[in-house]
């Protein structure tokens, strides 16, 4: 008796393990992500004020909002260098940090996306831009006008190529289109909460 009441604990102790590490993994990951209480909404379309670091791009400007402790950024990583490769030489790409933790350098930010591209650790731009979740992808067209902000893919590993929507986002302001939809998935933030990148 004593031998069947310890294997039972031991086996609900176990399933208890295993569904903690798979909210604690995936499935938390998989909901959005809860919006701050003194969230102040940038409506698409609004100038976004950047300060220097901005200043004199005439390109459209791509964001990359990256935590490296976030398990979904680490994850995207790969599409984001990408991106940059593929997109670089018509777009301004840069790379905002936002992490509470440790102290990175932007050397090993450039290593970890295999490009020479402008890193930032201020998190002032991601309160402009109504950025509260990283991974983000902000794009502005060439007068900095919010023209994406939002997800990179529906699956937090970016492998459904038809739901690309940052690239999807990339590939639609550079033809011009000047009144881009994207859905819901798109829009809404999932991955990492920044408490402290808000207003």
């Amino acid at each position: 008796m004593k031998k069947k009441l310890l294997l039972s604990l031991w086996f609900t102790l176990l399933i208890f393990l295993v569904g903690y590490l798979f909210w604690q993994n995936e499935f938390k990951y998989s909901l959005p992500t809860p919006v701050p209480q003194n969230y102040h909404a940038i409506a698409m379309g609004s100038k976004i004020e950047l300060g220097p670091c901005c200043a004199f791009d005439s390109k459209p400007i791509f964001i990359h909002f990256f935590n490296p402790d976030c398990p979904c950024s680490r994850f995207n990583v790969p599409h984001v260098s990408d991106l940059i490769k593929k997109y670089g030489d018509k777009i301004n790409f840069k790379i905002v940090v936002l992490n509470k933790k440790r102290n990175f350098t932007i050397d090993e930010i450039q290593k970890k996306f295999d490009a020479q591209i402008p890193v930032y650790f201020d998190e002032a731009i991601a309160e402009n831009c109504g950025v509260f979740s990283t991974p983000q992808a902000v794009l502005l067209d060439p007068s900095h006008k919010l023209y994406y902000r939002g997800n990179y893919n529906k699956t937090r590993y970016c492998t459904d190529a038809k739901s690309n929507y940052a690239q999807m986002a990339i590939d639609s302001l550079l033809s011009k289109n000047h009144n881009p939809s994207f859905n819901a998935f798109a829009l809404r933030a999932y991955g990492c909460s920044l408490p402290k990148c808000t207003k």
